[in-house]
């Protein structure tokens, strides 16, 4: 616990049978109260390494998506009493490690959200981000920040930390099941005024780790720019986007 407040690890998983030990054994056990993984219907024996380590398993038995799973994994966490939760990919791209300084930082009462930015250390590349994916990660920030109002390093890390209260104030059900998922979070937390810090992160390229195809990136993208003009409507008060409607059913329970 960090501050009397109850630390869950949730890791949205698919295909993480190689990499889910090696994460584990990196997560700092005196911090994780709780430590959760979704199987997104996996083809592999994600779930029997998972119950094997201890981890308090669910399985979907259908795929859900990226998105569909960390919202499998938020209303777990919040079920079984997590104060703050972090997000973490089970694929050992990002440091586990660094779970600890997130988790203080939601505790500290300072921010609401805190992402794990690949970029503010400058070592994306160093680390073994295609060069394509890190001039896309620059540019779809860049226009992002203008859109939203603000100055994020990242908008498109998978390594997160939230507090219960926000993870309960977000219309997380008003999102997509697929990866733009995450940049809906981020958009949603700019409109409701949290408040959102970062934290340099390494992270580790492999042939283990999870990684969206080309053509599976250039549709992310197009659902950043979408994101990013949804928002702007939604500022102007030229719509009312389903996924800034606050309405209760759009929220965990």
């Amino acid at each position: 616990m960090l501050n009397g407040k109850r630390v869950a690890i949730v890791m949205p998983a698919y295909r993480a049978e190689r990499t889910l030990r090696q994460t584990v054994e990196a997560i700092p056990r005196e911090v994780a109260d709780d430590l959760i993984l979704v199987d997104d219907a996996s083809p592999d024996n994600t779930a029997e390494v998972a119950r094997s380590l201890g981890l308090h398993t669910v399985i979907h038995e259908a795929n859900r998506g990226y998105g569909g799973n960390q919202k499998t994994c938020y209303r777990e966490a919040i079920a079984r009493g997590a104060d703050i939760v972090v997000m973490l990919h089970p694929d050992y791209q990002y440091e586990p490690r660094l779970a600890t300084a997130m988790a203080s930082m939601i505790a500290s009462g300072v921010y609401d959200v805190v992402l794990g930015s690949r970029i503010l250390g400058g070592t994306a590349l160093r680390g073994g981000m295609p060069a394509w994916k890190y001039v896309a990660n620059r540019l779809l920030t860049a226009i992002e920040n203008l859109a939203l109002g603000s100055k994020l390093s990242e908008f498109h890390t998978g390594y997160r930390a939230y507090s219960r209260e926000a993870l309960l104030k977000l219309p997380l059900l008003a999102n997509s099941e697929d990866f733009v998922f995450d940049n809906q979070v981020i958009a949603q937390s700019v409109a409701l005024g949290l408040r959102i810090g970062e934290i340099s992160c390494p992270t580790s390229y492999h042939d283990d780790a999870s990684s969206i195809s080309f053509r599976r990136s250039v549709k992310y993208g197009f659902g950043v720019l979408g994101t990013s003009a949804t928002f702007l409507a939604w500022r102007l008060g030229l719509a009312k986007p389903r996924i800034f409607d606050d309405r209760e059913e759009h929220r965990l329970k």
